[in-house]
C-alpha cells in the first residue's frame, strides 16, 4: 500500500551518485552469497523500478559491470567505487538498494536474511513466472 511508503534518500560515499526511493520504513535486506555480492560484502533490499529515482546529474558518475548472462547490472560510482544500487539478475524489473547506502533517519527497522544467490535458480521452479513471483514476495 502506497500510504505505508516513505521517502529514503541515499547514494555513494563521495555523494556524486544520489537517488531517492519509496519503500516502507521497515525492510528485509538480503545478504547474498553469489560471487559478486559476497566479494563486495553486499546486503540489499529491493524496490520496484518505478519507486527508484536517480537524482541530478548522478548518471554521469555511474559505470556498470556485467558478466555471465549480462542480465544483472552492477552499477557503481566512477569516483569512489561504491555500489549503492544495482539491477539484480533474479529481479531485472526491480532495483536492489545497498542498505548501508541509505541516508540515516528513515529506516526504522532492518531485518537481515540470507539469500542463496549461488543457487537461486535451482531453488525455484523452472517456470519463469514462479521465479518472478517468488522473488517479488521478497520485495518490499
Amino acid at each position: 500500500m502506497d500510504s505505508d511508503l516513505v521517502v529514503h534518500n541515499g547514494g555513494c560515499h563521495c555523494r556524486s551518485v544520489r537517488w531517492q526511493i519509496r519503500s516502507p520504513p521497515s525492510v528485509v535486506a538480503w545478504q547474498c552469497n553469489c560471487t559478486d555480492c559476497s566479494m563486495r560484502g553486499n546486503t540489499s533490499f529491493s524496490v520496484p523500478s518505478e519507486r527508484f529515482e536517480l537524482l541530478g546529474d548522478s548518471k554521469q558518475f555511474l559505470t556498470t559491470y556485467t558478466f555471465g548472462t549480462h542480465t544483472a547490472k552492477h552499477t557503481f560510482c566512477k569516483v569512489c567505487g561504491i555500489t549503492s544500487f544495482y539491477i539484480p539478475r533474479s529481479n531485472p524489473d526491480g532495483v536492489a538498494i545497498t542498505f548501508r547506502c541509505v541516508d540515516p533517519g528513515t529506516l526504522t527497522h532492518l531485518e537481515i536474511k540470507h539469500f542463496d544467490g549461488r543457487n537461486w535458480e535451482k531453488l525455484v521452479s523452472s517456470d519463469w513466472h514462479c521465479i518472478v513471483f517468488t522473488y517479488q514476495r521478497l520485495i518490499v
